[in-house]
């Protein structure tokens, strides 16, 4: 009823009161029972948490770190309701909500095709070359799917080319783009992240706009951070950007 979602929604706000007032007491301590909940995107989080969390728990022993792959979505539903500490995800400006989001990285978005198509000649030795996304539009592509965050971007890149692609397959899983793509299957758009380290089976170009995204940290707006967050936060930075 409209009187029972004004006494929920008031019930939420009394309780991350609360909540912000108890992490702000607690950080007044040298210890004590301090949680933080982390909201992590799947596939990549996790090795961006594993590769973070042994000096921040050198630093705080004492804080109980609650780790969770979930999407975007799921993360931005759960930060607005003060039930996720800080949500560590990849976006768009449009897929932005009203929570506070801490910039963290800027990240490229390649085309990728098989390494046996013809085009894959005009890639250099080192580096990537540009080509135009319209050189392979009778090509099917694997595309994330549509309630993703990136699947905006990707449908802009192709709206600015002028054409629809074949999609061949879509799929929640970048690294199901990326196998299928070394299976001479289809043709792809991937986060820098996935071709970092050079797989095989593949030829990676910049589009001539050069599009990205952001990763970000985003908690609730008006929270209180807490150092223990803070340091997480900055130790996410350093990841990022080594």
């Amino acid at each position: 009823t409209p009187a029972g979602e004004i006494y929920v929604n008031t019930a939420r706000q009394i309780l991350n009161l609360k909540k912000d007032a108890y992490s702000q007491i607690q950080d007044l301590k040298e210890s004590g029972n301090r949680r933080i909940s982390l909201g992590l995107i799947p596939e990549r989080g996790v090795n961006m948490f594993t590769a973070i969390y042994p000096e921040f728990h050198r630093k705080f022993p004492d804080v109980i770190v609650s780790p969770n792959e979930l999407s975007v979505h799921k993360q931005q539903e759960l930060i607005s309701r003060g039930e996720l500490d800080i949500g560590f995800m990849t976006l768009s400006e449009d897929h932005k909500t009203g929570d506070t989001y801490i910039p963290i990285a800027t990240e490229e978005i390649y085309l990728v095709i098989p390494g046996s198509h013809p085009l894959s000649s005009l890639a250099p030795k080192n580096g990537h070359a540009a080509l135009d996304i319209s050189a392979v539009r009778n090509e099917p592509f694997v595309l994330m799917y549509k309630e993703s965050t990136i699947r905006s971007l990707v449908d802009g890149i192709f709206a600015q080319a002028g054409f629809k692609p074949t999609v061949l397959f879509e799929t929640s899983n970048n690294n199901t783009i990326l196998t299928m793509i070394q299976s001479n299957l289809c043709c792809g758009l991937l986060p820098a992240y996935y071709i970092q380290d050079n797989p095989g089976g593949i030829t990676c170009f910049q589009l001539p706009t050069r599009p990205v995204w952001e990763v970000v940290a985003s908690y609730r707006k008006g929270s209180y951070l807490t150092q223990a967050a803070r340091y997480f936060i900055e130790l996410t930075k350093e990841h990022w950007n080594p």
